[in-house]
């Protein structure tokens, strides 16, 4: 995307509904995982407010609620510059993040919580994003479907390093929570395939990153900017290392941590690389 098409106050509403929907998912978590007895007494994690009795159950649904209507007000701006897709966008991310450990099946129990955080705070937040931003020019014009030259290929591309790093936070979580959602019948992967399945895919989703945006690099024929991610490489290398020996919350709750500062930082350098170098 280039510079010259980036419209602010869309950035924005796009950044505030994105934000929103992520609070509403975790509040669903904390809600859900509480009512279906998947946090307990023993978990290694942070503490979750339903379970631990800080907060009643009913405030931590009734915030959730307010908080997906937040998101859909503050969607309706989005609506009105990116058209019907941006509906089928805001209305399936708000189901995933209730859908993720609530409902009849939930996503997060049957081992489908990586392909549910890569498709959407990887490809699908992206690709709004720039989505949103190619159709300001365009606002009211309530397209159903994107315009053919709204979604570059280059964004696309974009999501799969973001998608694959945000999917190696969850894995983290996972590999930490192993043993209890072994017991509580929590099916992620971890637990389905254990510790050494969880350590090479989290190895394999920081690694793939890297290898794409070397990729891009090469792609676009800008190899200063676009890879300006690899300066944090060395970071990543040092995660990789100790989720290799992290069985338990003393270590991988700091490398959740970390590696959530890892993606915020190399999230930035890929845009602003894409900005000043790419398409």
């Amino acid at each position: 995307m280039a510079l010259e098409l980036f419209a602010p106050a869309v950035a924005l509403a796009a950044l505030g509904g994105a934000v929103l929907i992520q609070i509403g998912t975790n509040l669903a978590n904390d809600y859900y995982d509480a009512q279906q007895g998947a946090d307990t007494p023993d978990r290694e994690g942070f503490a979750r407010v339903t379970a631990t009795g800080l907060i009643a159950p009913e405030a931590v649904y009734r915030a959730m609620i307010g908080t997906f209507a937040l998101a859909t007000m503050l969607g309706v701006v989005l609506v009105y510059v990116g058209g019907w897709p941006i509906v089928v966008i805001g209305l399936a991310s708000i189901a995933a993040g209730i859908g993720y450990t609530g409902g009849p099946y939930p996503l997060g129990y049957h081992g489908l919580g990586e392909l549910f955080v890569f498709v959407f705070f990887g490809l699908v937040a992206v690709v709004g994003t720039v989505y949103v931003q190619a159709m300001a020019p365009l606002a009211g014009s309530m397209p159903m479907l994107p315009p053919g030259d709204t979604i570059p290929l280059i964004a696309i591309v974009a999501g799969v390093p973001v998608g694959a790093l945000s999917t190696a936070i969850l894995v983290i979580n996972n590999l930490r929570d192993r043993r209890e959602d072994a017991v509580t019948g929590k099916r992620t992967l971890a637990v389905r395939f254990g510790h050494r399945f969880a350590v090479f895919e989290f190895t394999a989703l920081v690694l793939g990153a890297y290898l794409v945006v070397i990729g891009l690099a090469v792609w676009q024929s800008t190899t200063v900017w676009m890879g300006l991610p690899l300066l944090s490489l060395p970071w990543a290398l040092r995660l990789i290392a100790t989720v290799r020996v992290g069985t338990d919350g003393v270590v991988l709750n700091p490398a959740l941590e970390s590696m959530g500062r890892l993606l915020a930082v190399f999230s930035l350098l890929l845009a602003i690389g894409i900005a000043v170098g790419g398409g």
